[in-house]
């Protein structure tokens, strides 16, 4: 089944899953009063549980804490309090089952230029793997899998260092879903990617929450964002709110995070973030209500 149809069999998104909140598994939680980077805090007495089997979109504007959260998140990055996977503290898994468990693709990510594109990709396989075992042919077809799925299938034989930007993202998110964890944490995953990847990253985001998995992306595009099933939006280093992506009251908070200067509406079937002009002067961007129950 390809990312497109496996996201056709999605689960209901919106307020229907979230009004079921009290029975949907925690996948990740925080509870901190600040995490710093060297001495400066960035972020600020955060208090989140975020449910299994959906899709979360942390937004903000530039500088608010998006990343930094997503690196606590992961383990990372130390924060005064606990972080929980599966509601065990993060501290409490043993490496190699933590790696097995969530997934990770950073931003602007290195890699080892002379690798081969099939090489980077089968790193996510080493957590299923003893110390300097070789490769099994599940690992093997689990590669291929991720690989046909971001459309880098094509691309296995030639070295990381001689694609381009939009090649290499594609591998490395390959990478990432090489490991089939339940949870995947990315961070810009749409970063250099042309629109036709883009539409082909949002599928398999709802795929992975189709088959039970968990995502949390952090996304500076905020139309795609609000794809997601829920949006967690961050300012001054502070989570000002975390709700569905279709409620009204989440669309007023995401305008109010970034000072009004966007605004939220619906086009046909889905919701879009428009830049509404300067921060003096321009008119105030209006949340659409859903139409026909949407």
């Amino acid at each position: 089944m390809s990312a497109r149809d496996a996201a056709m069999t999605a689960p209901p998104r919106g307020g229907e899953v979230m009004a079921r909140s009290a029975v949907i598994k925690e996948a990740l939680g925080a509870r901190f009063s600040q995490a710093r980077i060297g001495k400066k805090p960035i972020l600020h007495a955060t208090d989140l549980r975020l449910p299994a089997a959906r899709w979360t979109a942390i937004v903000g504007p530039n500088g608010a804490g998006k990343s930094t959260l997503l690196r606590v998140l992961a383990g990372l990055l130390p924060a005064d309090g606990v972080v929980r996977l599966q509601g065990k503290p993060l501290a409490d898994w043993p490496a190699r089952e933590r790696a097995r468990q969530l997934a990770w693709l950073g931003q602007g990510e290195a890699g080892t230029e002379d690798l081969l594109a099939f090489d980077v990709a089968m790193l996510g396989r080493l957590p299923h793997r003893a110390w300097l075992a070789t490769p099994t042919a599940a690992d093997h077809a689990a590669v291929e899998q991720a690989l046909r799925a971001t459309q880098a299938w094509d691309l296995r034989e030639r070295r990381l260092g001689e694609l381009s930007g939009g090649e290499r993202q594609r591998v490395l998110l390959a990478r990432a879903l090489a490991v089939q964890a339940p949870v995947l944490l990315m961070d810009e995953p749409l970063a250099h990617l042309d629109p036709p990847h883009q539409a082909d990253w949002l599928a398999l985001a709802r795929a992975q929450v189709a088959t039970g998995g968990t995502v949390v992306s952090v996304l500076h595009e905020l139309g795609m964002a609000l794809q997601a099933d829920d949006l967690l939006i961050i300012k001054g280093g502070q989570v000002v709110h975390h709700g569905p992506c279709a409620s009204p009251t989440t669309h007023r908070a995401l305008q109010a995070a970034f000072d009004w200067r966007v605004g939220v509406y619906q086009v046909k079937d889905r919701w879009v973030a428009l830049p509404n002009g300067s921060p003096t002067g321009g008119a105030r961007g209006v949340s659409v209500e859903p139409r026909n129950g949407s």
